[in-house]
């Protein structure tokens, strides 16, 4: 697979071990939940503009494996690395799986990380791709609150971040939610998106996945939300088809540019949950 926003495998290698060890890219900034709640969340505050390009890098890395019937199953900010830009790097594919194209989902035993794993997957045993968009969802709201996926200091019944969102969300207190530090009180732009992922983070979270989009609606939202014409309907966005295989022959060096591909053209879903402040 190659895609901009995917870390590339270059090779495998047996040299300097007795076991066969994978290449990879090397992704030097850390990963988005190190940014957000860890360790590099004390030196610098992610920007909302930073946060909204890391939501749609990876939409758009994720809607390209979709295309190529690969579920990622293991979605979290552990495993979205930066470069130095601060450009998204989808890594440890470990848990992907290869989907058949002639089934509707795959019968297997959940695997994943806790506060991530689509609650159907786990209840029915049924892996498809939207059990990808649950998890995302998940990424939406750590993003917006840069609070952890699980925090067993939260109250039982807010532990996990999905649960904590929903709450807040259907109270009315979703100002309670946003981090501060993103200007959510002051800044009219940042409020209006933070508004807008949240009401599609909530799709994202249905627990019915038949309720929840598709990446390629959920990539296709993001797109409009920061373009600034979610209301506009004649809004236009530069349309690119993401399933259409990229023309790399051979893996990349270290040293060159992957194809950068990009996914703009799909219909944002219809039915939106509203949040109103009280």
């Amino acid at each position: 697979m190659r895609h901009r926003n995917l870390v590339s495998l270059y090779g495998c290698t047996s040299r300097h071990s007795r076991e066969l060890l994978l290449v990879y890219e090397y992704v030097s900034n850390g990963t988005v939940a190190a940014h957000l709640h860890g360790d590099l969340s004390k030196s610098e505050t992610l920007p909302w503009h930073i946060r909204m390009k890391i939501a749609i890098e990876t939409a758009s890395s994720l809607s390209y494996l979709h295309a190529s019937d690969i579920i990622h199953r293991d979605v979290k900010t552990n495993n979205i690395l930066l470069d130095h830009d601060f450009c998204v790097k989808v890594a440890d594919f470990g848990l992907s799986r290869l989907f058949p194209n002639d089934v509707t989902h795959v019968s297997t035993a959940p695997q994943g990380t806790p506060g991530y794993v689509d609650p159907e997957y786990h209840r029915c045993y049924h892996l498809t791709n939207k059990s990808d968009v649950y998890s995302f969802g998940v990424v939406l709201i750590e993003l917006i609150s840069s609070k952890p996926a699980v925090d067993m200091d939260r109250h039982k019944d807010e532990i996990n971040l999905s649960d904590l969102a929903i709450n807040k969300i259907q109270n009315n207190e979703f100002s309670e939610l946003v981090d501060p530090s993103l200007g959510f009180d002051w800044d009219s732009e940042v409020k209006r998106m933070t508004v807008s992922v949240a009401e599609l983070a909530f799709q994202c979270l249905q627990r019915d996945r038949e309720l929840r989009p598709s990446m390629d609606e959920v990539l296709r939202a993001l797109i409009i939300i920061e373009s600034g014409k979610i209301k506009d309907e004649d809004a236009e966005v530069e349309e690119v088809d993401v399933h259409k295989p990229p023309s790399v022959s051979s893996p990349p060096s270290p040293d060159s540019d992957i194809e950068e591909q990009d996914a703009t053209g799909f219909t944002s879903s219809s039915d939106r949950f509203k949040i109103t402040e009280s």
